[in-house]
């Protein structure tokens, strides 16, 4: 049985994220190379949305009536 892939936290995302800034910035590159970098920049921003919109859900705390509330 192939293992699963191992999700990078957030904070990964994130030193990910600005890596692929840092190289735009600073590196001269072609066209291509630009563009692949700002897709899976792309990519990368997309998951860190993704897991602060879960982490967002799970700070609504239910109260005593049932009714949830913001954290």
């Amino acid at each position: 049985m192939a293992a699963k892939k191992q999700e990078k936290t957030l904070e990964e995302s994130f030193e990910e994220l600005e890596g692929i800034m840092e190289v735009l910035e600073k590196e001269p590159a072609s066209l291509e190379e630009s563009f692949q970098l700002y897709k899976k920049g792309m990519d990368v921003l997309k998951r860190c949305h993704k897991e602060l919109d879960t982490v967002e859900k799970k700070m609504l705390i239910l109260n005593e009536d049932g009714e949830t509330h913001e954290f």
